[in-house]
């Protein structure tokens, strides 16, 4: 086995124990994070989210979330199905999963909820090996080159998976927290046929407190409400805080969310990397969402990144208490 293989082997073990997409407008679908928000909105509730990263650089990263979630009030569950999708322009990795979701609420006191979830789910991941050429496959006498190979690290352009998550939820009229925690059973992701890599669980915890803003001023119209939300997330030695807040208007949002990097695995690390702008309108059933994350980490002329979402909901009467009124 030559210094290429070696190399090879080294970039597919890094590679493959790559960190789970992570969207901006996370609270336009919280069960992309929680399998516990299934159906948190207790109607039929569709909707899709697209994430470019990084579009003037290289490495250009597009990521897609596409989701239906049903709430059945005769047996107090939401169900769900998402696909998730994500695509890097330099090395031609590709990810695919589809999900399937189960969500139970309790009601624990008067204004007390706690919602169990568990979601099960099978993946694909890709590399671009077509082309290439391990060392057995080279006959130097008659200069050709073998279709196959017997070299015991030979690697595989497509593996599959699959994939086992948890979480809940607990919420009142105003505030709401979620725990979960991806990968329970630690799928083995190798790219290499003899290899063994473990997808690292991915942990999750979230908070929110909403309340109506406009009941202490008569600068802002009725039923405006500010929301203040908080996400941490870590998957092997990297994690992330976001934390933000945004004004909810009758028929549009906006508000801001600092993202950082507590965990400053490098000393030229910088604790905050971007903040991360958002907007959006409702017209009736419809939600649209735009975000923009402003990097401060000096990483670069990147383009930023770009976030947008799309939602629609069947049944605007349908309450859900502690929900955010933009989810």
């Amino acid at each position: 086995m030559n210094i290429k293989i070696t190399f090879l082997a080294l970039f597919c073990f890094m590679f493959s124990q790559a960190q789970d997409p992570i969207f901006t407008q996370y609270f336009m679908a919280p069960q992309a994070l929680n399998p516990g928000y299934t159906g948190f909105m207790e109607t039929t509730h569709v909707g899709i989210l697209h994430r470019t990263q990084w579009p003037d650089a290289d490495l250009k990263i597009n990521s897609d979330y596409a989701f239906i979630n049903a709430w059945s009030e005769d047996m107090n569950s939401g169900f769900g199905l998402s696909f998730l999708s994500q695509r890097e322009s330099f090395t031609n990795y590709n990810l695919n999963q589809a999900n399937a979701s189960y969500a139970y609420k309790v009601q624990l006191e008067s204004n007390w909820y706690f919602i169990p979830g568990i979601e099960v789910g099978f993946g694909t991941k890709s590399y671009g090996f077509q082309n290439l050429v391990l060392e057995d496959q080279l006959n130097i006498g008659s200069g050709t080159i073998d279709g196959t190979s017997i070299d015991p690290l030979g690697v595989r352009d497509k593996i599959n998976f699959f994939d086992v998550s948890a979480g809940m939820v607990v919420h009142n009229d105003n505030a709401f927290v979620g725990v979960s925690l991806k990968h329970l059973n630690k799928p083995n992701i190798s790219f290499t046929n003899i290899g063994n890599v473990p997808l690292d669980m991915f942990l999750s915890v979230n908070a929110g407190y909403e309340f109506m803003v406009s009941d202490y001023n008569d600068f802002l119209p009725n039923n405006t409400k500010l929301l203040f939300t908080s996400s941490y997330m870590m998957q092997g030695d990297y994690n992330r805080l976001d934390a933000g807040a945004g004004l909810i208007f009758s028929r549009f949002f906006f508000g801001a969310i600092a993202a950082t990097n507590p965990s400053r695995n490098n000393p030229n690390s910088h604790l905050l990397t971007s903040i991360n702008g958002f907007g959006g309108l409702q017209y009736e059933h419809f939600k649209f969402g735009y975000s923009y994350d402003f990097n401060v980490s000096g990483i670069g002329r990147t383009g930023g990144i770009h976030e947008f979402s799309l939602t629609y909901h069947f049944d605007l009467a349908a309450k859900c208490f502690g929900c955010p009124q933009y989810e």
